[in-house]
């Protein structure tokens, strides 16, 4: 098993002003009525698990494609890839309100480009959100010159999708790079001949959960 890649401080920072609100408010209500206050309270605490930001150990094997977020296997398909010009194989995850929704590397390698498309908040879970919800797709190349495709797509109440991977920059698996707020997907495009090791309606779990593995590069 590898270290995370990254630093982790248990809550994702970009949810400290969301959390900060809401405390504050349901603190500022108790002082009128605990039991009004009671749904506040509530909500302050789905804010704080929404954004919880837990470390997490990636297995080992420098050929397999991890998990990018937490959630539920909705695709396995051979499909185009539209961001890498190619036939590839998808599987798509999706994620609740209630999974974490810090977004990770599947796999080690360098940031090809790096593509934001604005577009609907359809519910994630259709195959149509994938060409036409709000979405941020990066196509990475991995050490051994294949290409690795993910994309953040936003969900039917997600309004923010937040990547921080510049093209040149390198990527470790299980490394931190980006977050959507309160639901979406992430689909993973691979090469053709990449051996998928999940099946639809499987949970997964973003670094420690291996979707696929990427075939040898003398085999391809």
């Amino acid at each position: 098993m590898h270290k995370p890649a990254y630093p982790h401080p248990i809550i994702a920072r970009e949810g400290w002003p969301f959390i900060a609100i809401t405390l504050a408010l349901a603190i500022a209500v108790s002082f009128a009525s605990m039991w009004i206050a009671i749904p506040f309270w509530l909500l302050a605490i789905f804010v704080l698990q929404f954004f919880r930001d837990p470390a997490r150990m990636a297995p080992d094997g420098d050929d397999l494609i991890l998990a990018p977020a937490d959630g539920r296997i909705v695709v396995v398909e051979q499909t185009e890839d539209p961001y890498a010009k190619r036939q590839a194989l998808k599987i798509s995850v999706f994620m609740n309100v209630f999974n974490v929704h810090s977004n990770r590397s599947p796999a080690d390698g360098v940031v090809q480009s790096v593509e934001y498309f604005k577009g609907k908040f359809l519910n994630a879970a259709l195959d149509k959100a994938s060409l036409e919800n709000e979405r941020n797709a990066i196509v990475l190349k991995t050490d051994d010159d294949q290409l690795v495709t993910f994309v953040q797509v936003a969900g039917l109440v997600a309004k923010r999708i937040l990547n921080y991977a510049k093209v040149g920059q390198r990527l470790a698996h299980g490394e931190r790079y980006g977050l959507i707020r309160f639901g979406s997907r992430v689909d993973v495009y691979l090469p053709l001949e990449a051996q998928p090791l999940v099946t639809i309606g499987d949970k997964v779990s973003a670094t420690t959960t291996a979707l696929a593995r990427l075939p040898r590069r003398e085999n391809i």
